[in-house]
């Protein structure tokens, strides 16, 4: 374990522990807006890709409506997506419905930033399982643990392809810092603060200055 891992480590279980303690009013708020609109479950624990390939369960306050995926199968939230309920539109604007994520993060199995925690059947380019890819640059993507938030989730307009949100994750792999951390956390407070997590957005002209990569914004061909 080098001491870049053992830094950024020690930093997410502080920062983890003290987001429950601090938040704990929110979540009794939070779960009893979701009960009292749409009953239980108030949590909604899904498995998802950890470091090195491993499966781990995530978990997330409910914003859709119960057995959202029942008829459609596994599908893609979009905007204005009719299976989102009332608070759930409010968590999802804010990303309130990510704070139960932070115990992922005190357990290890996840870190306040980096590439966002995907579903199995997501794992490929292609949609393929990760069994089944055999893709140097996305298997190199599992070599760090998945993030609440990281420069694909908050740099990509939403409207970019899975290849293109991949550069950004590769891009973050290759210049990854303590320093580079914070301003992705900062700038995710800021979109929150915004409640833009659900629409569409383009990056901002500053943060060519904050990262010193503007080309790496523009995706590729």
């Amino acid at each position: 374990m080098n001491k870049e891992y053992k830094v950024k480590r020690t930093f997410d279980l502080i920062l983890s522990l003290a987001g429950m303690f601090f938040s704990f009013p929110l979540w009794v708020i939070i779960m009893l807006a979701i009960m009292l609109e749409d009953g239980l479950p108030v949590f909604y624990i899904q498995e998802r890709v950890g470091r090195f390939g491993k499966i781990f369960m995530g978990i997330k306050f409910r914003s859709m409506v119960k057995n959202a995926e029942k008829a459609s199968g596994p599908v893609q939230a979009v905007e204005n997506d009719p299976r989102v309920t009332k608070v759930g539109r409010i968590l999802r604007k804010t990303a309130m419905d990510e704070l139960p994520q932070l115990i992922n993060i005190a357990k290890g199995q996840m870190s306040f930033v980096g590439p966002r925690a995907l579903r199995p059947i997501e794992c490929g380019v292609d949609g393929s399982l990760i069994s089944d890819n055999s893709d140097k640059e996305f298997n190199t993507r599992h070599q760090v643990m998945p993030g609440l938030t990281g420069a694909a989730q908050v740099l990509a307009p939403r409207s970019v392809s899975r290849k293109d949100k991949l550069r950004y994750d590769l891009w973050y792999i290759e210049n990854q810092s303590f320093l580079l951390d914070v301003n992705l956390i900062i700038y995710s407070f800021w979109i929150s603060f915004k409640s833009k997590w659900d629409s569409s957005r383009s990056p901002l002209p500053r943060q060519a200055n904050i990262f010193g990569k503007s080309q790496f914004l523009t995706p590729g061909p």
